[in-house]
């Protein structure tokens, strides 16, 4: 509880007149598109999220990463590109994810990365499956300013964490995670916010009470338990759990859905966006393929991007029929994803 708390004193802290102003421009419009059912948009992102890479070491099977299977070209984000786009976000930016698809660890200026945000004081979090979380790289993670950091720790056996981080060690995990909380204390950081994200799928979910345990005995903030995403749910899959409660599919008869209702509305069109490596802007996290393309950078600035006929008319269409978005069709904005 301590340790959230100070989370979240330490997100206020990075709040200024100009980001406030911009988050109260970004409701208001939200909330009065939602209601009028039309595309009414002021204000500036308050997050983004930045992909460093599409590569990645491990080869999980509902991950176009894993799978090798994207349709748009893979790469690392080089510093130039980075820092122009987050230039061009400008100083209204509050929050950053520097995850989109791969394992940003790759990325060999990642950290550089994260302290070039962390100058602008700017919140900055990410995703990691761990590997590369040796002492060297701990201590500069720390030092970096990084503060939220999601490990993927999705079993307490070899057996049940292989069976979807393919070609992993639940060792490297481990050994990753005590390091991190060891190099916390020794340089008596309160950042970053240490979350193990546990996947809920049929083959682990015996496992729930365990992996509680374990994360208070490893000392990580935050034990998170997500629901998996499957791609072609519609007819059941052996990683979805039996219980419910960890899934975000219902199950009807002989066909599973997902449980939002895909309402007519969605506050991430609103509040935010995604920049692949090579600058393309999409909507969100769930255009993993960035087949939404709303604009590319440096082509246009961000700014005529997303002020744009193409975000204008995506966020019209959404207010419109948000069911019949492909991208929108698997996802959980309006539900809950982690239990």
């Amino acid at each position: 509880m301590l340790a959230k708390t100070l989370d979240g004193l330490n997100f206020i802290s990075k709040l200024n007149a100009l980001r406030i102003r911009n988050m109260i421009k970004i409701v208001g419009s939200y909330y009065y598109s939602k209601l009028f059912k039309k595309n009414h948009h002021r204000g500036m992102p308050i997050s983004i999220s930045i992909e460093p890479t599409t590569s990645c070491n491990l080869r999980c099977p509902q991950c176009p990463s894993g799978l090798r299977q994207f349709s748009r070209p893979t790469g690392m984000l080089d510093m130039n590109t980075y820092k122009n786009a987050l230039d061009q976000v400008g100083p209204a930016l509050t929050y950053l994810t520097l995850y989109f698809q791969g394992e940003p660890f790759l990325n060999p200026s990642f950290l550089e990365m994260v302290a070039y945000a962390s100058q602008k004081k700017i919140y900055t979090a990410t995703s990691t499956n761990a590997h590369y979380l040796d002492n060297s790289n701990c201590k500069n993670t720390i030092e970096s300013g990084l503060d939220r950091l999601i490990i993927s720790m999705d079993g307490i056996t070899e057996e049940s964490y292989k069976k979807y981080r393919i070609g992993g060690q639940l060792d490297k995990v481990m050994e990753g995670t005590k390091n991190l909380v060891t190099w916390k204390k020794k340089l008596k950081s309160k950042t970053p916010y240490i979350i193990w994200q546990f996947i809920v799928f049929g083959h682990n979910e015996h496992e729930v009470d365990e992996v509680k345990k374990l994360a208070k005995t490893i000392g990580v903030d935050h034990l998170a338990l997500k629901t998996a995403q499957v791609y072609d749910y519609q007819t059941g899959s052996d990683l979805l759990p039996v219980n419910t409660k960890y899934s975000r599919y219902s199950f009807s008869k002989t066909t599973f859905a997902i449980k939002n209702k895909l309402l007519n509305h969605c506050w991430r069109m609103w509040q935010g966006c995604v920049i692949t490596w090579d600058g393309k802007v999409v909507p969100c996290c769930f255009d993993k393929d960035a087949s939404y393309r709303l604009g590319q950078l440096p082509d246009k600035t961000f700014t005529e991007i997303w002020q744009g006929a193409s975000y204008a008319n995506f966020r019209s269409l959404l207010l419109k029929s948000r069911k019949n978005i492909e991208i929108c069709k698997n996802c959980t904005e309006g539900t809950s994803v982690w239990v």
